[in-house]
């Protein structure tokens, strides 16, 4: 070897600590993340020609998907806490695309369902998201068209096993 070359520097992964899966670990934070910048941008462009904000969307599909879930799981599955979710609610109901209803089993719970409107509105709001992706996935091989809702899936569910929804855990370390 060349005496005046020195020899190249290379990091030992941690001990304990498997350097693939480190990359794949960073590759696969550094894919979310723009696909999450840009489908934030986009759902913002798209959803507010609707007359929602995002928020209010996405409740809105949590209220329809769940069949009138309580103000409490509502915001489990938002990701929220019960306060905010309560705002959000709040303009849905202005707006005539929510209302709240007591509990049919638990006199302190209230209901969320979707009216009429809000399913409708719901309705529109998905058929113009859904001709987008149908324009995004095109190009895409049909086996990996297929994979990919069962692959997003599975790393949400696994991220949301992760998840804390009970609210108070901000900054929490490993």
């Amino acid at each position: 070897m060349d005496a005046k070359r020195p020899l190249p520097i290379v990091e030992a992964p941690p001990l304990g600590r498997d350097s693939d899966l480190d990359r794949d670990a960073e590759a696969l934070y550094d894919a979310l993340s723009e696909l999450t910048r840009v489908y934030a941008f986009r759902d913002r462009d798209r959803i507010c020609c609707f007359d929602v904000s995002v928020s209010q969307c996405y409740a809105l599909e949590e209220i329809v998907r769940h069949g009138g879930p309580t103000l409490n799981q509502l915001a489990a599955h938002l990701y929220l806490d019960k306060s905010t979710t309560s705002r959000v609610v709040d303009g849905l109901e202005r707006k005539g695309y929510a209302v709240r209803a007591p509990h049919p089993d638990d006199g302190r719970a209230v209901c969320v369902r979707p009216t009429p409107d809000g399913e409708r509105l719901l309705t529109r709001i998905r058929r113009s998201i859904l001709d987008e992706e149908r324009d995004l996935i095109a190009g895409l091989e049909p086996a990996v068209r297929r994979a990919l809702p069962d692959l997003l899936r599975r790393l949400a569910r696994a991220a949301a096993a992760r998840v804390d929804t009970a609210g108070g855990t901000c900054c929490r370390l490993p």
